[in-house]
C-alpha cells in the first residue's frame, strides 16, 4: 500500500467523498493522488447516471447580484435535508454566479457547461441535482434587488428605477409575501379582466339579495369589484404587508418598478412519496446483494 491514512483523508478533504471510496480509489490509482481525484470524479459521472431516475423535488431558490447584473435561479435536489447542506448551498451559489459571469441562452446550456461540476457534487452529496430554471437581469441606469424568504423556499428578483435601497428592499418583501402576477392594472390582459367580471356578475345574479335586478345593473355593480381584483394580482395596488393601510404605490414616492420575478421552489414538480420503513428496508435489501 503506497500511502497512508493520512493520505486518505486529504483525499476526502479533497473531495469530499467517504473514507472507504477515497481508500479504494487510492488502491486503485497505487497511491497517485491525483489520479485517485480523477477516478472519484469518474465515480461521481457514474452516481449521476445512477441517480438520473430520482425525483428532484426539494432544493433551494438563490439570488446573486453583481453590479448591473442580478440572476434568481432554482436547483432541485432529492431531499430538504440535503437542501439545508452547507455544500449544496454553496453549489447553487456557483450556478448563480456563473449565469451572471457568462453568456448563456437556456437552461440546457448552463446544465452543460456546468456538468463535471455537478457531477462532482453528486458524488460528494449522494443525491441527483437538477438545475430547473433561472432568470438573469441586466439594468441600465437601474437598480437591482432580492429577497431570499425562509432559506430559499421563495425568491425574488426585483429591478427598481430611482428607489432607494430601503424601497427596493420593501418591494421584494413585497412580491415574496403577497405573490402579484402584474405591476400595474395596465398590464392585465383584457381576457382576465373579462373573465373575472363574469366570475362576479355570476355571484351577483346568483345572490337572492339581487334577483329583482336588471343584468345592466349588476354589471355597473361589479364594476366597483373590480378594484379588489386588482388588489389581489397587481402590486402597486397591493395592502403593503408593512402596513396594510396605504398601498404599495404609497412607499414608492417616485420610483418605478420595471420588472420582477418571483419563484417558488419545487412549485410544480412532482413530489417524492416514499415510506420510510420500505425505505430502510429497500436499503438492506440492496447491502445484503452486494
Amino acid at each position: 500500500m503506497n500511502f497512508t491514512n493520512k493520505d486518505i483523508f486529504d483525499l476526502r478533504a479533497r473531495t469530499g467523498v467517504g473514507v472507504m471510496d477515497c481508500k479504494k480509489a487510492l488502491l486503485e490509482a497505487d497511491g497517485d493522488m491525483d489520479k485517485a481525484v480523477e477516478l472519484l470524479r469518474e465515480k461521481g459521472k457514474a452516481t449521476s447516471e445512477k441517480r438520473a431516475g430520482k425525483i428532484a423535488s426539494q432544493g433551494i431558490v438563490s439570488t446573486y447580484i453583481n453590479g448591473n447584473v442580478g440572476v434568481i435561479v432554482e436547483v432541485n435536489c432529492e431531499s430538504d435535508f440535503v437542501a439545508r447542506g452547507e455544500q449544496y448551498k454553496a453549489y447553487v451559489d456557483q450556478v448563480a454566479k456563473y449565469i451572471a459571469e457568462n453568456e448563456v441562452k437556456d437552461v440546457e446550456s448552463v446544465v452543460s457547461a456546468l456538468s463535471e461540476l455537478t457531477s462532482e457534487v453528486v458524488a460528494k452529496i449522494g443525491e441527483k441535482i437538477s438545475i430547473r430554471r433561472f432568470e438573469k437581469y441586466v439594468a441600465n441606469g437601474t437598480q437591482l434587488s432580492s429577497y431570499i424568504h425562509m432559506g430559499g423556499a421563495i425568491g425574488v428578483l426585483v429591478e427598481t428605477e430611482n428607489a432607494s435601497d430601503e424601497v427596493a428592499h420593501d418591494v421584494a418583501l413585497q412580491i415574496a409575501a403577497a405573490a402579484p402576477r402584474y405591476i400595474v392594472p395596465e398590464e392585465v390582459p383584457a381576457d382576465e379582466v373579462n373573465h373575472e367580471k363574469e366570475i362576479l356578475l355570476a355571484q351577483a345574479m346568483n345572490d337572492p339579495k339581487n334577483a329583482s335586478k336588471p343584468k345592466e345593473i349588476l354589471e355597473k355593480m361589479i364594476s366597483g369589484k373590480i378594484g379588489k381584483f386588482y388588489k389581489e394580482v397587481c402590486l402597486v395596488e397591493q395592502p403593503f404587508v408593512k402596513d396594510q393601510g396605504i398601498a404599495v404605490k404609497d412607499i414608492l414616492k417616485g420610483a418605478k418598478i420595471v420588472k420582477f420575478t418571483r419563484l417558488v421552489m419545487g412549485e410544480g414538480l412532482e413530489k417524492k412519496e416514499e415510506n420510510l420503513q420500505d425505505e430502510v428496508a429497500a436499503q438492506i435489501a440492496a447491502a445484503k446483494k452486494n
